[in-house]
């Protein structure tokens, strides 16, 4: 049922606007092209002086920011579908009921499955908290997350500054969080692993069980242990026996593999 009359695209780009244009009328010829917008700005003043139309296909990224802040500034009923140059696993992990999302340079086939999801009704609106979590959801991923680099702990009648790359491992004994540092020196945290999980670059330290998270550059040996679990050799600290399960294992080799 093509039911769609008007369809506004927000693109920057010309060659990828010109893309989606020929594609959609090549799929449906009745489709009206409403207007081609290349950033934030010309939205809403296009906005201010035109009725909605019936969908909205978006570029993320505008020349003059992300097309989220149209959302911030207007109350927009219309169904939307994303474009986007971020890799599939990206696409796959933002997608919800109520959108669809083409990676870029858009796939004729794609752009078809996306209008037929919408046309069956299986592409509504969006409600104002769905797009509030969108936006927030996106924009974690597409800004680049900033890891702790650096501690400042109580030592004695002040401070001291523990930098991250100079700790071996966290670990937690009755309740209290250790950094290990390569030196021997043992200082207390006052986070949890839980929380220091979150801190920590991943690609750096891993959580080798519910007692330990490990430096990648502590780690100087594996052995293998009882019923498919791992143990692992810390530099400076001999004595120190850190076991991974059986269900971490062949991560724990893939991460340090990479």
């Amino acid at each position: 049922m093509n039911w769609i009359k008007k369809i506004v695209i927000l693109e920057d780009e010309e060659l990828n606007a010109e893309r989606i244009q020929r594609l959609l009328l090549e799929l449906r010829p009745t489709f009206e092209i409403a207007a081609v917008l290349p950033s934030v700005k010309k939205t809403l003043a296009w906005f201010a002086e035109h009725k909605e139309p019936d969908l909205l296909i978006m570029d993320i990224q505008l020349n003059d920011g992300l097309s989220f802040e149209v959302f911030t500034k207007l109350t927009i009923a219309c169904p939307v579908i994303f474009t986007t140059a971020y890799d599939e696993y990206a696409v796959q992990a933002f997608k919800y009921n109520s959108l669809d999302y083409l990676l870029k340079p858009v796939d004729k086939n794609d752009l078809l499955a996306a209008i037929q999801k919408f046309e069956a009704n299986n592409l509504p609106a969006l409600e104002l908290q769905q797009q509030q979590q969108l936006m927030e959801q996106l924009l974690t991923y597409m800004q680049p997350k900033t890891y702790r680099s650096r501690f400042l702990l109580p030592y004695r009648d002040g401070f001291k500054k523990v930098n991250v790359v100079d700790i071996a491992f966290f670990s937690t004994q009755t309740n209290v969080t250790f950094a290990n540092l390569f030196s021997g020196e043992k200082v207390i945290v006052s986070q949890t692993l839980e929380l220091l999980e979150q801190e920590l670059d991943p690609a750096v330290f891993f959580r080798a069980n519910r007692q330990y998270i490990v430096h990648v550059n502590a780690i100087t040996k594996i052995h293998n242990y009882f019923h498919g679990k791992l143990k692992l050799d810390v530099v400076g600290y001999k004595n120190e026996e850190i076991v991974v399960s059986k269900a971490k294992a062949t991560t724990l080799k893939k991460w340090l593999d990479f």
